[in-house]
């Protein structure tokens, strides 16, 4: 369903694709062109990411997590060190094929805006993108995470619940 509003905020993103696999690059970069994005990044490892994001300036980050040298993670981690990194802010899509619950709340607990795990449709990647920058989060310091903030409060119940998980 063609979306003027939507389909001209994505031709006006500057997206950077990191992920070690070149087929994946390829794939995710068609489907981003696909969906209307002019200027398309790629970084095939961590190192090079942090790389293109002091040089390029990205709008958004589409992360893999399985990576040589700098996982996705640790990446995430370096990018979400305000006054350390310089774009702290940075959003981060995670695309992975991790799909376990405890991975996906793992990166969102760590920095991550949106999760998608591979193989992911267009409509799920559009979908994420709208949400990035249609509905951006300010980012907050949550313990000692720098992370988007909350789409919802926490419940007592919530908390309680996430901790004796995280515990087990």
């Amino acid at each position: 369903m063609p979306n003027k509003p939507v389909d001209a905020m994505i031709q006006g993103l500057n997206i950077l694709i990191v992920d070690s696999n070149s087929y994946m690059r390829r794939v995710t970069r068609t489907m981003l062109m696909n969906l209307g994005a002019k200027q398309v990044i790629e970084a095939s490892d961590g190192l090079a990411g942090l790389e293109a994001i002091r040089t390029c300036d990205p709008d958004v980050m589409l992360l893999d997590w399985d990576m040589p040298v700098l996982d996705g993670m640790e990446v995430m981690r370096i990018v979400r060190s305000p006054g350390v990194f310089p774009r702290p802010n940075l959003p981060i899509i995670m695309l992975t094929a991790r799909g376990k619950r405890s991975q996906v709340v793992e990166a969102l607990r760590a920095g991550a805006h949106e999760y998608l795990v591979k193989p992911t449709s267009a409509k799920a990647l559009r979908d994420r993108l709208t949400s990035i920058v249609l509905k951006p989060r300010a980012m907050v310091k949550l313990g000692e995470f720098y992370v988007p903030e909350p789409r919802r409060k926490a419940s007592t119940y919530d908390v309680a619940k996430t901790e004796k998980r995280a515990h087990a």
